[in-house]
């Protein structure tokens, strides 16, 4: 039995029965690690030595987190909100026609789709954006399901497709591992050959917007970040919280990091006076509050790919694969696509899988007649798959984590399941498609 099947299935069972994930993680990499024969003791080691591999992107949204809550307390999210129920309207129904719904969902998703390529930030925007608008999106009613998978899609399917900021990190190791493996392509056409299966996440968008989600549904009154009595609304706090973004912004790009940048816009905003420095600490605690769901699952998933890693079983799988597909090409195409979804589901990183599955699945497609471009496919799409969906991807936990700031979103059944089922299967079937049309 491969044990990255089995601690994947575990993980994913424990969180779709409501365990918390990180436990979930933690009792995966356990049971993962027992099955691909570690041994109690050198599991419970290399999940230890794993968890540092996490500490990193849970330091940075940890003060993303206090950065976000700094932003609110000078109130240009409320000025943004003031200005969404000016378009909407003011009172009544008015606030929920279908034009006020379709303003906020694609306001939502352009700043998705900009975070990953015209402004590299990725989920940096989240925490500063989606709170404030909760209030907003109560009141129309808007099913938070819906905005999850416009954030996801945005997260996940430029990068795929379009070859600019993380796309083109995503592509180059496309075409650097498909090179290693024993078959040169042209980075252009990467983007010709993923067009066909990102079309597939753009129906289960669609399917998302109009059919599944498109009633409305109710939630309680949501809360404030920042309550009303602490909040500062003036002209010299708000250009501040202007310049703290751009700051942040241009420190994250220059030293890419988003430590730093988040650090360097709280800074600016201690720094002018926008925000008191006698609330100062208790601002970066809420923060930290709001984003520390995140923090844990990422050290926790860092831990649990470190034992996947480290029981040799991921190698394992693909080889496994390549021997039970035979010559039937279209079995081929669509065995090593699920075994993409589990191996990224397993690591949590879809930049992480195309080296793993590039090595065994480009000298199988060569071997079974792919062409180049179908090959692309298979790979890129292999590799994608389980970016959504998955409980300790970022694609995930980041949506969460702005539409929760209330307690009224869970990460498991609102977002993973959603996102599952709308854009892995849409992505399965068009990539599958693709492979062999090719």
């Amino acid at each position: 039995m491969n044990a990255v099947v089995i601690a994947v299935l575990v993980m994913l069972i424990l969180s779709l029965v409501r365990v918390n994930v990180v436990f979930a993680l933690i009792t995966g990499a356990l049971v993962g690690g027992l099955v691909g024969g570690m041994g109690m003791s050198e599991t419970i080691s290399v999940f230890s030595e794993g968890l540092s591999g996490g500490a990193n992107i849970a330091l940075s949204y940890a003060l993303l987190g206090g950065f976000a809550v700094a932003i609110s307390y000078t109130g240009i999210p409320n000025l943004l909100v003031d200005w969404v129920l000016k378009v909407v309207g003011k009172k009544g129904d008015s606030r929920k026609t279908a034009l006020s719904k379709a303003l906020i969902v694609f306001s939502i998703l352009l700043m998705a789709v900009f975070s990953q390529n015209l402004i590299p930030i990725h989920i940096a925007f989240i925490p500063i954006l989606i709170p404030p608008l909760l209030k907003v999106m109560t009141e129309l009613e808007l099913d938070r399901r819906l905005i999850a998978s416009v954030i996801t899609f945005g997260l996940t399917a430029p990068y795929i497709l379009l070859p600019v900021g993380f796309g083109l990190q995503f592509h180059e190791i496309i075409a650097q591992n498909m090179a290693s493996s024993g078959m040169d392509v042209a980075m252009g056409d990467i983007p010709k050959a993923m067009l066909i299966p990102v079309g597939g996440m753009v129906v289960g968008l669609l399917i998302a917007v109009f059919v599944s989600y498109r009633k409305p549904r109710k939630y309680s009154e949501a809360k404030e970040v920042i309550s009303e009595e602490k909040m500062v609304y003036n002209k010299k706090a708000m250009i501040f919280a202007f310049i703290s973004i751009i700051v942040a912004l241009f420190v994250q790009l220059q030293l890419e990091s988003m430590i730093f940048g988040a650090l360097a816009g709280i800074a600016v905003l201690y720094l002018s006076g926008s925000v008191k420095w006698k609330e100062a600490d208790g601002l970066l605690n809420e923060g930290m509050k709001m984003m520390a769901f995140i923090g844990f699952v990422m050290i926790a998933a860092s831990g649990f790919a470190e034992v996947m890693t480290a029981t040799g079983h991921v190698e394992t799988l693909v080889e496994a694969t390549a021997d039970a597909i035979g010559g039937n090409k279209a079995m081929a195409a669509l065995i090593m696509l699920v075994v993409g979804l589990l191996v990224t589901m397993g690591i949590g990183s879809s930049f992480a899988t195309i080296p793993i599955i590039a090595a065994i699945f480009v000298p199988l497609c060569m071997e079974l007649g792919f062409s180049p471009m179908s090959t692309i496919v298979i790979v890129g799409t292999a590799g994608a798959l389980g970016d959504a969906g998955s409980p300790a991807s970022d694609s995930t936990l980041g949506p969460t984590a702005g539409l929760n700031a209330d307690g009224q979103h869970n990460h498991i059944w609102d977002t993973c399941v959603p996102t599952f089922l709308h854009y892995n299967i849409p992505l399965i079937i068009f990539g599958w498609i693709a492979a062999l049309v090719f």
